[in-house]
């Protein structure tokens, strides 16, 4: 996709068209949403088997991930909304969702490295890309002045790091309750 290769124009591109956040969701989040998802179970549940996880852990995990993108894309979404107007920019919550759907792009395009356990870490570099699409976003999408965008960044970041940590916990907790398993379960191989 061109939000990874050529953002600053691609972000131009996207500011044209009129969000439709049911669609951003159904075909584009769906899709790259299961990217990671599907990794983490092939990757965990059957290549990692043994050695760090069990297939239910896999699945349990890829399931977390799936349920997580579609939550956190949302609350994201709603917190830059909900923050726009403190860094002088507009309050829009289909423009938020399409800025943070696209900005995710690289997190999720890299969540095939899952595949192999140990390259899994690798995925952070597709969020921190991610986070410097978002920087490129907040003035097209939001329409955030210069002056304010790193402020809004920073403080939407920090936001959402709580957020998706609080969101993961109990996401987490509910699906490994749901299969029977711990965090020891991965310790164990089981």
């Amino acid at each position: 996709r061109n939000i990874i290769m050529t953002p600053k124009t691609e972000w131009l591109v996207i500011a044209a068209e009129q969000p439709n956040t049911a669609e951003i969701f159904k075909g584009y989040v769906l899709p790259l949403a299961l990217i990671p998802a599907i990794a983490y179970i092939i990757g965990f549940g059957v290549i990692g088997r043994g050695m760090m996880a069990s297939f239910s852990w896999g699945i349990a995990m890829g399931l977390v991930q799936f349920i997580l993108a579609f939550v956190g894309v949302y609350l994201s979404a709603y917190v830059i909304a909900y923050l726009a107007p403190r860094f002088a920019s507009q309050q829009d919550m289909g423009r938020a969702v399409q800025l943070v759907a696209y900005s995710y792009t690289p997190a999720w395009v890299a969540g095939i490295l899952s595949l192999v356990p140990a390259l899994g870490v690798l995925v952070f570099v597709g969020g921190l890309y991610g986070l410097y699409l978002m920087y490129l976003g907040l003035p097209q999408m939001m329409k955030t002045p210069q002056d304010k965008v790193i402020g809004y960044l920073v403080v939407s970041i920090i936001v959402l790091i709580v957020t998706y940590w609080i969101v993961s916990l109990i996401l987490t907790s509910i699906v490994f309750g749901i299969f029977g398993l711990s965090a020891m379960t991965m310790m164990r191989g089981t």
